[in-house]
């Protein structure tokens, strides 16, 4: 079920990445102009089109891709699961095959995306103290680690 993303995945990768940043961020950095147009399905797409940044994403797909993960080293760029198939196990699936196949330790998270930080805890990791501004807002992210 999980395998690594192909170009044939950009559209719903893509698809995902904006949907489900929408419904979780708009909230936090209320912020429409980035929602609405600079976040598109086909920008997105084009931007994981990059070979580098596809050969580091793996999908969760069941016969259609649910959720992704976008592993850099040993660190969760990012993990996004479809809103459609919330609450399925799909991002548990995701997080633990990459702790299992690439051992990774880290990953940074809104401090305000509460949901996502208690995901996270269940599945080992915690907050290590370390804080940064996410570019270009006033919102910070914390540094998770196992």
């Amino acid at each position: 079920m999980i395998r690594k993303a192909e170009k044939k995945d950009l559209s719903r990768i893509a698809e995902i990445l904006v949907f489900v940043k929408r419904i979780k961020y708009r909230p936090i950095f209320k912020n429409d102009d980035y929602s609405f147009k600079d976040l598109q399905v086909i920008k997105v797409a084009k931007e994981y089109g990059n070979p580098k940044r596809l050969d580091n994403t793996w999908v969760y797909d069941d016969g259609i891709v649910k959720g992704m993960i976008h592993i850099e080293g040993t660190e969760v760029a990012e993990l996004y699961v479809d809103y459609f198939f919330w609450n399925q196990s799909i991002g548990a699936d995701l997080i633990e095959f990459a702790k299992e196949k690439f051992s990774v330790n880290t990953l940074w998270a809104l401090e305000k995306n509460l949901e996502a930080i208690k995901f996270y805890e269940k599945h080992g990791f915690h907050d290590s103290g370390d804080r940064k501004l996410e570019e270009g807002t006033t919102e910070y992210l914390i540094r998770m680690e196992r």
